[in-house]
């Protein structure tokens, strides 16, 4: 079956693909919401009303061309209708993160200059209240969820209904204004700011235009076709810049059906009852669920351990072998495990935004999910290359778009340098930020930061890590934190891990368990413990990971294996700093907040007493005081003189 896709050169912005299709396939299911446990269809005409009720009523506000608005909420229509009326008065939408706190609400909104923000319930409007003397550019207050509202008296306040009430009078008023509105949009418009991953500093924005981003999508959407009907599920955060791809942009170009979830406790559930033909999940998404599988053959009898290692070691091997998938394994164990998981009707699956460990990709395609890797980055529109369906390698992210463009700059001998890319979706720049866009732009380019190479044999990119963080021992070993932190994430048992070394004489690794997981075996071997904390120092969890740690260090160099370890007193939280939103750790934010820790594994102390303050995401503060184990797995090794002279040059 051949896709055919909307003409972008003749409906060129956001509001004038939704109009279009409105106007063509008035009938047909182009949103789904779940509430209170059933599923709301929205057709086109309908998501096309509420967005031209939505744009009239903030035109009455005065909201035009060139303001921006901030949104901020759970996945949900109005997000999305939010966004598309705000494009059709040609103003610039930002999302924020719904779980952010006040202060990056704050950052975001001044540096946005947001006259309206469009908050989903009562939790978002009392961050964006929390925050009015900080944000005086906020003029109104768009809630969606009229929940617990009834006691605000905040003259900016404005509820959803009655914003679309203001839109119906003026249609009424002026029934061609809205298809004038649309008409009058341009693609170079500047549509999206959007805010980067903000891995080493506050996030910046960076200007999509929306013409330009509907011709990457297009690309995009030609070397992985979806169809009309077909069902995606929106489980990623809209502010992220991969979200904004499939769930507004590819969705009006292919009409695929955009499903979203009640909440993001239900995701699997309710993914199961859609069996979408298409999903992008996050890496750390992909190996939750992995891990999930995992601990759910922990409960099963032992005949079906069985059945399931031998069907998995069946099914590797056919993979290994070059025969792709397995189809005794396929019908004896992954068919019905596929149907449970909700992804028996996938013809494509993605991860980006990081780096998927390849035992993880294995698993995946193992089970006959037809799993494939992006690469890209937010000012580049997203991604910018993928696997090909028949044409999947663990090691790579793929090959470009037909409309990308990618090099690699300062090659060493064995042909990695920094990847640089150009598309024709490119953003224009950093929003009011003319030194970083200089910096980051050069004749076109774009320059990621990132390490990578062509390989030769397949033309595939392999990305490696950062630049910046490729580190190297003191004893010249060169390693990427990130490979081997991937290996040790592919355990069910591992939520997060940190390795360190660079600048050390050997390997050390800051593991954080995965609480749920490791709760249900220590309760399966009558292991006590009454909370995380108490749990991660618990001697038979640490010889457990301990286990685990070998098992990756055996797939590795003996100069790249992990000679120390300890596990956290808590999880890597976002909130702390030490995460982006979207999941990927702050390095930087880590060494520093850690130092006395990571200066005690390398000092030879066998445990590191900790007394601080956890501050949790509703104010409340805790004292821990507990002690963390280090743990040796060559205690024989000599450390050699080196780290008492690192000690005393740091001292």
């Amino acid at each position: 079956m051949k896709a055919e896709y909307a003409d972008i050169r003749q409906y060129n912005t956001f509001p004038k693909l939704l109009l279009h299709n409105a106007d063509n396939w008035p009938e047909e299911t182009a949103l789904r919401e779940k509430e209170f446990g059933i599923w709301n269809e929205f057709s086109w005409d309908a998501y096309n009303r509420m967005v031209k009720l939505f744009a009239l009523g903030m035109h009455q506000l005065g909201i035009e061309k060139g303001d921006s608005v901030g949104i901020i909420g759970d996945n949900r229509p109005e997000w999305v209708a939010g966004e598309i009326a705000s494009h059709a008065l040609r103003a610039m939408i930002f999302g924020i993160y719904q779980d952010s706190m006040n202060e990056e609400c704050a950052y975001l909104i001044n540096y946005a200059g947001a006259k309206v923000i469009i908050a989903e319930d009562e939790e978002q409007v009392d961050k964006v209240l929390d925050i009015t003397e900080e944000c005086p550019c906020v003029k109104h207050i768009i809630y969606c969820d009229p929940r617990g509202m009834r006691k605000y008296k905040d003259p900016r306040l404005l509820s959803h209904s009655d914003l679309m009430a203001l839109g119906e009078k003026l249609d009424q008023q002026q029934p061609d204004l809205y298809r004038q509105l649309v008409a009058a949009g341009q693609p170079e418009d500047v549509a999206i700011l959007c805010p980067t991953s903000g891995t080493t500093s506050n996030p910046k924005l960076a200007m999509l235009q929306g013409g330009p981003m509907l011709d990457h999508c297009l690309a995009y959407l030609q070397a992985d076709p979806k169809f009309p009907t077909d069902n995606y599920v929106s489980v990623l955060p809209l502010p992220w810049i991969m979200e904004q791809v499939y769930a507004v942009s590819q969705a009006l170009i292919s009409r695929q059906i955009v499903n979203f979830v009640e909440e993001p406790e239900t995701m699997m559930d309710d993914l199961r009852e859609i069996g979408p033909n298409f999903v992008l999940l996050a890496p750390r998404v992909w190996e939750s669920v992995a891990a999930d599988v995992k601990a759910k053959m922990m409960d099963a009898t032992r005949f079906k351990q069985k059945m399931y290692a031998w069907g998995l070691k069946l099914a590797q091997q056919a993979e290994e072998r070059g025969q792709g998938q397995s189809k005794l394994a396929y019908w004896l164990l992954f068919r019905a495990l596929k149907d449970r998981l909700g992804f028996s009707y996938l013809r494509s699956a993605a991860t980006g935004g990081a780096a998927l460990g390849p035992d993880t990709f294995k698993f995946f395609l193992a089970m006959g999910v037809p799993l494939r890797q992006l690469y890209g980055q937010t000012e580049l529109a997203g991604a910018y290359t993928i696997h090909q369906a028949d044409d999947v390698d663990f090691d790579s992210v793929g090959i470009p778009f037909e409309n990308a463009q990618v090099r690699i700059d300062n090659p060493d001998s064995n042909g990695v340098g920094e990847v640089v890319a150009k598309t024709r979706g490119m953003f224009l720049g950093y929003y009011k930020n003319e030194t970083a866009t200089e910096e980051t732009l050069d004749d076109g380019w774009m320059h990621t930061g990132d390490a990578g190479y062509f390989k030769q044999e397949n033309g595939h990119l392999v990305v490696i890590d950062r630049i910046s963080d490729l580190a190297e021992t003191s004893t010249g070993t060169r390693f990427s934190p990130q490979f081997i932190e991937n290996k040790l994430k592919f355990s069910p048992f591992i939520a997060e891990a940190v390795i360190q070394g660079d600048g050390r004489p050997y390997l050390s690794a800051i593991i954080c368990i995965r609480y749920e997981i490791v709760a249900k075996w220590a309760e399966q071997r009558d292991i006590a413990f009454t909370n995380y904390i108490n749990l991660s120092a618990q001697p038979r969890i640490y010889e457990m990971i301990q286990q685990e740690v070998k098992q990756v260090n055996a797939t590795l160099p003996e100069a790249q294996q992990i000679r120390k370890f300890l596990l956290l007193y808590k999880q890597l939280d976002a909130d702390d700093g030490e995460l982006t939103r979207t999941r990927k750790v702050r390095r930087g934010v880590i060494k520093e907040k850690y130092a006395e820790i990571i200066d005690a594994v390398y000092a030879n102390q066998p445990q590191v007493h900790i007394d601080t303050v956890i501050t949790f995401q509703d104010g409340n503060k805790s004292r821990v005081q507990t002690d963390v184990r280090v743990v040796d797995l060559n205690p024989d090794a000599d450390d050699d003189q080196e780290t008492d002279m690192e000690l005393k040059s740091a001292s």
